[in-house]
């Protein structure tokens, strides 16, 4: 079933305080700097939304599970999980970047040297939960998907927008984007 609008909002402002993985901000906070990061670098409002949702998944399967974290050594797949939620309510557009930023990392680490030595330890430790750094033969593979370059600007700003305090427009604003695009 799809999420209206305001479900996506009240679940962020709930949700969205807990503790972003081993990070040193909250879901929301890490959600609003990365859309914050995209908009500021001229992005479309669909990669804007893409990058304010990209970690949504991660909200919905804490709301389903019994515990917020998924066992350390299983990945919770939250790329896919947002997906059903958001699919009628957004275009693949905002959809496919979402689907693939945790492809663009791996796809980064191999074709850009020094990119995972500038991973969180978080991202680090992630990344080998999610198949490690793609082979030759993947990140071929990956670059000739639709909107994997939308992705790959998406995961840079994801990578970026981990700053404890950091001052970024309010949710409010991110909701008049998400409207702009939605369906």
């Amino acid at each position: 079933m799809a999420l209206s609008l305001n479900d996506i909002v009240l679940l962020l402002q709930t949700r969205g305080e807990a503790q972003y993985g081993q990070e040193a901000v909250s879901q929301l906070q890490h959600a609003l700097q990365c859309a914050h990061l995209a908009e500021t670098a001229g992005e479309r409002p669909e990669v804007v939304v893409a990058a304010l949702l990209h970690d949504l998944g991660h909200l919905l399967a804490a709301e389903q599970a019994a515990s917020a974290e998924p066992p350390p050594d299983q990945d919770d797949l939250h790329q896919f999980m947002a997906l059903p939620f958001l699919r009628g309510v957004f275009p693949d557009s905002v959809l496919a970047p979402i689907r693939l930023h945790v492809d663009a990392k791996r796809y980064l680490c191999l074709i850009e040297a020094g990119y995972w030595t500038r991973l969180s330890p978080a991202s680090k430790a992630s990344l080998e939960q999610q198949g490690g750094i793609f082979t030759t033969a993947q990140g071929e593979a990956f670059a000739r998907v639709p909107h994997s370059l939308s992705a790959v600007r998406l995961r840079r700003y994801d990578d970026l927008a981990k700053v404890p305090g950091q001052a970024v427009p309010d949710l409010g604003h991110y909701r008049t984007v998400m409207e702009s695009v939605a369906l």
